[in-house]
This record gives structure tokens, C-alpha cells and sequence, in this order.
């Protein structure tokens, strides 16, 4: 095989305090277009995209080193679980026993409790290179761990599925039953992750006219979702992330910014959940999943005491995340999507991050 054609490479990101290897696994698409995953918390440690005139920069927050994802938990593109964003009072209860869990937000349970899987060692499971050229993970959470029911056999693949279009796919399968909510945590900054520019002035546009209102600790509130019309909260139209973000709202301030499940389709289908565009450098990223939620996060806690790539500071409103997931506190919510994966079943997510051409996006 004629390993310059290759869209696909392999090689040691660092060393973890015990000894072990992590590594890192490149994908390559067109006009410079990179995805960089870590085997550490399988997380997306850099993608590398064009802008308007053809200049590549890396548009999402973290570190140069494998020291920075060790020693900080940010969740920079990390595989969030078992269950992503938060339970309230840190336990819910199953086949009418209570599941206690560990509380880390609050008296909440937050992003699969102390140890969630961005701290753990994923494995290889496979690398596909090609027109599509894609690495799969595989990690086995053991019956337990964290106090989730249930042996949990998780895999999640990176794919380049266009010239410049990440696809995350995540499946479950459990032996006994338990709850599920798995996604992706990238910090998006699409000026690049050391512009030193904030996202308060890129334009965010979602396929949402429900929020979550949430009470001061981030927990839904109860009740049915609330409209989006006259609120900060409604971007139907294409609007910058920081036009409304100061406005003398109880839920801007419970959430400190934005920090709030958007309703999406709950058909199981791939839609398009959300736009963002950064009119300098011209990056347009559309964001399709198949998840009935999506967290919306303003870089809220992000306070300047920690250092990512190239040195810089991340502060408050550095990056904007777009999650897609079930809703938070599902578990202890019927009314909610449910999160409940029995064994013999199979728990799917795909999420496509598509970046667009300066004619498509003009275009649109």
C-alpha cells in the first residue's frame, strides 16, 4: 500500500502515570481538513479546518499534551458518560430500587459522577482508511462503577464521511437494565482555539422553539418545556451568541450565560439541530444529530485558570459546545425521553459536524 495516499496515521500522544500509552489516531480529509482523537476519555483533541481563503485552524479547546487532559477535568472533547450533564440529588430510581450515585455538581450527579469515561483509557478497536477513513473505540464499564447498573460495552467511531464532515457515532450494549446518555464535549471556537477571539460574536442559529428552564443548580425545572418566543433563547433566527447574553433574565442567570437543553425532533432521525458561523474567518459548522436534545454551554466556567494550546488562557465565553444528548435529569423525569437501555438492545447516537464551503455556505 502506498502509504502517502494514507488519510489515516497512528502514534503515542503520551505516557499516563502508570505506564500506559495513549495514543493518538489522525483523519484526514480535504484542504487540510484534520480530525486528532486521543484514546484518553476518547476525546476529539484537535480538528483542523479551513476558513474562507484556505488557512487551517484548530477550532476546538484543549491541550498540546497529554499533562493538561491528565491533570484538568474540562471535558475538552471528551466522551462524556454514562450519563452526560446532570441528575438531580445524584440518584433515580430503577425497577423501584434507588441508584445511588456520587455527588459532583452540587448535590447533583454531573457527566458520569468522579470518574466518568473522559477519564478513562479507551482501545483501539479499529482504523478504516480510505475515502472514509474512521478509528473506533471500545471501553467496558463494569457493573457498579460510578454506582450505574450493569455492564455497559460502549464503543464510539470518528469518521470523515466529506471532504470536511466529522461523523460520531456512539452503540451501547448492557447485560442488565440500566440508563444511558452519551455525548461529545467540544469546546468550539471557530476563529481557532489560540485566536484570542471569543464566540460572543458568532452566529448561532438552532432548529429548536422549546428550551428546558432550569432552577439554579442547572436541574429542569417542572413543567413542559417553554417557548422560545420573546426570550433570550430563541435563536430560530440566526442571531450572535452575545446579543442577548447580559439581559435581565432569571434563566441567564441560573445558568450563568447559556447553559440549556434545546428540544429537537424526537423521531430518531438525522436532523439539523444547529448552525454556527464566524463571519471573519468565514467557518460555517452545521451540526446534525439523532439525539432529542441538544445542551447549549456559553464557556460560562471558563474562568482563566487554565491554560490550553499555546499557552493561552481559556476565559469566560472562549467557546461555545454544542451537545447533543437526552434531556438532563431524564431519569428522574417520564415525561422526558427516556434513557433506559435494556439488555438485548442497542443504544445508537450519531452526531455529524459539517463544515461548509464558502460558496455552500454563501449559498444557503
Amino acid at each position: 500500500m502506498d502509504t502517502s495516499l494514507s488519510r489515516t496515521s497512528r502514534d503515542q500522544f503520551g505516557t499516563l502515570p502508570d505506564g500506559s500509552a495513549v495514543e493518538r489516531v489522525v483523519l484526514r480529509g480535504l484542504r487540510g481538513f484534520e480530525a486528532r482523537i486521543i484514546t484518553f476519555g476518547a476525546a476529539l483533541q484537535a480538528l483542523i479546518v479551513p476558513d474562507a481563503q484556505g488557512h487551517c485552524e484548530d477550532v476546538v479547546l484543549g491541550y498540546d499534551d497529554l499533562a493538561g487532559y491528565v491533570g484538568e477535568r474540562r471535558f475538552f472533547g471528551a466522551t462524556v458518560g454514562r450519563y452526560a450533564n446532570r441528575i438531580a440529588n445524584a440518584q433515580f430510581s430503577l425497577n423501584g430500587k434507588t441508584v445511588q450515585l456520587a455527588a459532583n455538581n452540587g448535590p447533583n450527579a454531573l457527566h458520569g459522577g468522579l470518574n466518568g469515561f473522559d477519564r478513562k483509557p479507551w482501545e483501539i478497536a479499529d482504523i478504516a482508511d480510505g475515502a472514509e477513513p474512521a478509528v473506533s473505540l471500545a471501553y467496558v464499564s463494569e457493573h457498579g462503577e460510578e454506582g450505574y447498573p450493569g455492564r455497559l460495552d460502549v464503543r464510539v467511531t470518528y469518521r470523515v464521511t466529506g471532504s470536511a464532515e466529522l461523523s460520531v457515532s456512539f452503540e451501547a450494549r448492557t447485560d442488565r437494565p440500566t440508563i444511558i446518555n452519551l455525548t461529545n464535549h467540544s469546546f468550539f471556537n471557530l476563529e481557532g482555539a489560540t485566536s484570542g477571539a471569543n464566540i460572543l460574536d458568532h452566529r448561532l442559529t438552532l432548529v429548536s422553539d422549546r428550551f428546558l428552564a432550569i432552577d439554579p443548580t442547572a436541574i429542569p425545572l417542572l413543567g413542559p418545556p417553554r417557548t422560545v418566543v420573546g426570550t433570550p433563547f430563541d435563536f430560530r433566527v440566526t442571531t450572535p451568541v452575545g446579543a442577548r447574553i447580559r439581559d435581565n433574565d432569571q434563566q441567564l442567570r441560573n445558568g450563568k450565560g447559556y447553559d440549556h437543553n434545546f428540544c429537537l425532533a424526537r423521531d430518531g432521525a438525522l436532523h439539523l439541530a444547529a448552525r454556527l458561523e464566524a463571519p471573519p474567518s468565514g467557518r460555517v459548522l452545521e451540526l446534525l444529530t439523532d439525539q432529542p436534545g441538544l445542551q447549549v454551554y456559553s464557556g460560562n466556567y471558563l474562568d482563566g485558570s487554565v491554560a490550553g494550546k499555546g499557552g493561552r488562557l481559556y476565559r469566560q465565553s472562549d467557546a461555545i459546545c454544542l451537545e447533543p444528548q437526552v434531556w438532563p435529569n431524564a431519569p428522574n423525569r417520564p415525561d422526558f425521553p427516556s434513557p433506559l437501555l435494556m439488555p438485548g438492545d442497542i443504544y445508537r447516537h450519531r452526531t455529524v459536524y459539517r463544515f461548509l464551503s464558502p460558496a455552500k455556505a454563501s449559498a444557503t
